[in-house]
């Protein structure tokens, strides 16, 4: 009697211990399904699929973290080219600025109005004076918002007797702005001011 007692003991305790394993797995097999779930939307989501010319190509999402240093240094070599890149043209002279002065703030605009009264964009009309730029490296500490930078830079006047090289310094900060089509990477230079601007070469045309 107390043998059969103890048996159908042990056998419920083995069906116990049984079904709370099974309990467990199941548990634990639905929370890894769950997060694999998650884990593969979140994969699928960074996947972006682009057509070009009838093929599908995929891109893949990334954070704005992980693109600041190279939108920010594109945003500062864009505004340095549309800001420095004239003709003696006054109808590309002001397209040029006009599309400058989107990326930046008033000290910018300063600076622009500081050239006009000087008579500077005249003197290239009246001059015949082509300028262009090359952005040589532009340096952005993104440890800080808003952003500093430092922009280094070398200019080429091309006039009717010369072509005049000029070594061009100039920094300021960025500051987060929403996107836009005249403003693409979302970024607004503030404080901005030229450090240095002097010849570096003058060579004589024939």
């Amino acid at each position: 009697m107390f043998q059969k007692a103890k048996n159908i003991d042990t056998a419920f305790k083995q069906v116990r211990l049984t079904a709370l394993v099974v309990i467990i797995g199941s548990i634990l097999i639905c929370a890894y399904t769950i997060y694999q779930g998650h884990a593969l939307v979140a994969t699928t989501q960074q996947r972006v699929y682009v057509l070009s010319d009838g093929k599908v190509l995929q891109a893949r999402a990334s954070s704005r973290r992980e693109n600041i240093p190279v939108e920010a240094r594109d945003h500062v070599k864009t505004f340095h080219h549309w800001f420095f890149t004239l003709a003696p043209d006054d109808k590309v002279i002001r397209e040029h600025i006009s599309k400058a002065l989107y990326l930046a703030d008033g000290s910018a605009k300063r600076q622009y109005d500081n050239l006009e009264e000087k008579g500077y964009y005249a003197q290239m009309i009246s001059g015949n004076v082509s300028q262009t730029i090359k952005v040589d490296s532009v340096q952005v500490n993104i440890e800080n918002h808003p952003y500093a930078f430092r922009c280094y830079a070398t200019q080429k006047l091309v006039r009717t007797t010369s072509i005049v090289t000029r070594r061009l310094i100039t920094n300021g900060v960025l500051r987060n702005v929403s996107r836009s089509d005249n403003n693409p990477h979302g970024f607004l230079i503030e404080r901005w001011q030229i450090l240095e601007n002097r010849d570096i070469q003058v060579k004589n045309r024939r």
